[in-house]
């Protein structure tokens, strides 16, 4: 019931780019809604009227949930180590000085191990909604990213470019 969009459809926009919790608050108690809802990416649907320690208890059981399905610790991929909490990247033990934007490309790839990851998806997930087109800054942001993990005078080991669709983190 927003004036200008359908929340189902913020929660949708809003998964396409963030891990956030989301709790829907509705008046509308029909089964379909929270269904539609909670298939969109809402981690809860409360209708109203709820109390307040209703709504600060689901509240704290989505950021226990939250938390609890965080990330690893460390991502390890020959001699890089990837640590995620610390937003620190070794190679053979040496650290690696990255931007904020080139770890986050990393740490985007590493946690998607393997799977192909298209230039949207990153750009989406590393700068938001509004760059999803811009393939141009993806390509420069992968190529000094590259300079800095990859051995020097040899094919990418581990930042793999599918043409024309995006890159994947090997295996």
């Amino acid at each position: 019931m927003l004036p200008d969009i359908d929340g189902v459809e913020v929660t949708r926009r809003l998964r396409e780019w963030s891990e956030m919790a989301i709790l829907v608050l509705s008046a509308i108690g029909d089964e379909e809604q929270k269904v539609k809802a909670l298939e969109a990416g809402a981690d809860d649907y409360i209708t109203k009227p709820f109390g307040s320690r209703e709504l600060i208890a689901r509240l704290q059981a989505a950021l226990r949930r939250a938390a609890g399905a965080s990330e690893q610790a460390t991502i390890s991929a020959g001699e890089m180590e990837i640590d995620l909490a610390a937003h620190l990247v070794r190679l053979a033990g040496e650290p690696v000085h990255l931007t904020p934007i080139e770890f986050e490309l990393l740490r985007t790839l590493a946690r998607n191990r393997g799977r192909l990851m298209t230039h949207r998806m990153l750009l989406v997930e590393v700068w938001g909604p509004a760059y999803a087109d811009d393939v141009q800054t993806l390509r420069a942001h992968i190529a000094r990213l590259r300079a800095k993990i990859e051995p020097e005078g040899t094919l990418p080991r581990h930042i793999v470019t599918e043409p024309g669709i995006g890159y994947r983190f090997a295996e």
